[in-house]
């Protein structure tokens, strides 16, 4: 079986991993792309095209085409659950970058659309498909650290703010590094922990590395005047069962400790840390011991394939769930759970009261 896909978005992600990754795949034919910027979406069907692919600058034009089977949605967030939505009724199947929508109830409305037409949804947290990721999922999954109670969720930058595009545009993206790159480590420790049912959430998003002028940066300073969202955030959740969640995202941040899409767990039994690599720890026979995971050989499960390239993993196992028929790795209720989290966050943030889920 080939599935043909449409690329709606021909910008950075769409270009540095949904195409790249889609290509490695053998069951699909790239076959249709789209951006507002008609120069791209035509650059991007040279690249990646079939020698038949076409390219358009209105997405509603592309779904109007039945013989394609597969959309990627790789637009600005606050655009996520229009073109998701309008692609699931026009009985298409869609993955959608993250994160999931800008509000929770523009998630909400996706979830809904897939589960109305029957179609695949799965939201782009590529970050399950690490190595290391794999392993401590089934280290989880297996009860190695029995009952999970803490989980700590990094997304630290010192000093990589994003000055291209509209990452620093509140209205198009929702937020900054915590939309942006919390989304990864709290999907990963919701993952791990198997745990979506938030209670309370507390947060704080700040502006304060923000209106620096000629600030050095990964990706050269950033313009004060149009850097509208925040520089950091942080949250402290309270799961219905006790748990608790800390999440931390910063695009600059005066601190030396910088980890990215990485999860620290603690549980009866033991603990993990992702950071510096994986690590196992805990208490036997009454000693304490540290285990270091080593993690150069081995794949995951679902793929054969050579190569371990978390974006090319995800892609072949979006692939495959649609192909075989089954879930995909990343459900969009879960990915709804994410989305509902930080934008209680910001919430709090600017109440400076915990806002209360599942009520």
């Amino acid at each position: 079986m080939t599935l043909k896909i449409g690329i709606i978005g021909c910008g950075g992600i769409a270009n540095g991993k949904h195409m790249p990754a889609l290509k490695q795949v053998k069951e699909v034919e790239m076959v249709a792309f789209c951006d507002i910027d008609l120069e791209k979406a035509e650059k991007a069907k040279e690249e990646f095209g079939v020698a038949e692919a076409r390219a358009y600058t209105n997405y509603e034009d592309l779904l109007k085409d039945t013989s394609i089977d597969v959309i990627h949605v790789c637009t600005p967030n606050n655009s996520h659950a229009e073109i998701s939505i309008a692609g699931l009724h026009s009985g298409k199947h869609v993955m959608c970058e993250k994160p999931m929508a800008k509000t929770s109830e523009e998630g909400r409305r996706m979830v809904e659309a897939a589960k109305e037409t029957g179609k695949k949804l799965t939201i782009g947290y590529q970050n399950r498909f690490r190595t290391d990721s794999q392993y401590l999922h089934q280290v989880c999954a297996d009860g190695e650290l029995g009952d999970i109670y803490v989980g700590k969720a990094h997304a630290i930058r010192r000093r990589a703010v994003p000055t291209w595009g509209v990452f620093l545009d509140e209205e198009a993206q929702g937020g900054g590094p915590l939309i942006d790159i919390g989304t990864h480590a709290l999907d990963l420790t919701l993952w791990m922990m198997n745990n979506y049912k938030p209670k309370y959430v507390v947060g704080n998003a700040y502006h304060k590395l923000s209106q620096t002028k000629n600030a050095a940066n990964a990706w050269g300073p950033w313009n004060p005047e149009k850097f509208t969202v925040e520089d950091s955030a942080f949250g402290f959740v309270t799961m219905e069962n006790g748990a608790s969640i800390f999440l931390e995202a910063s695009w600059a941040l005066n601190s030396l400790e910088v980890d990215e899409a990485k999860t620290t767990l603690a549980g009866t039994k033991a603990g993990a840390d992702m950071r510096n690599g994986l690590t196992i720890n805990g208490e036997d026979r009454g000693l304490l011991y540290e285990r270091q995971v080593e993690l150069e050989t081995g794949g995951v499960a679902f793929y054969d394939g050579e190569g371990s390239d978390p974006a090319v993993l995800e892609a072949v196992s979006w692939i495959q769930a649609i192909i075989e028929d089954k879930d995909p790795v990343v459900k969009p209720e879960e990915a709804l759970v994410v989305t509902e989290i930080l934008e209680a966050i910001y919430e709090s943030s600017k109440t400076g009261e915990p806002v209360f889920l599942n009520n």
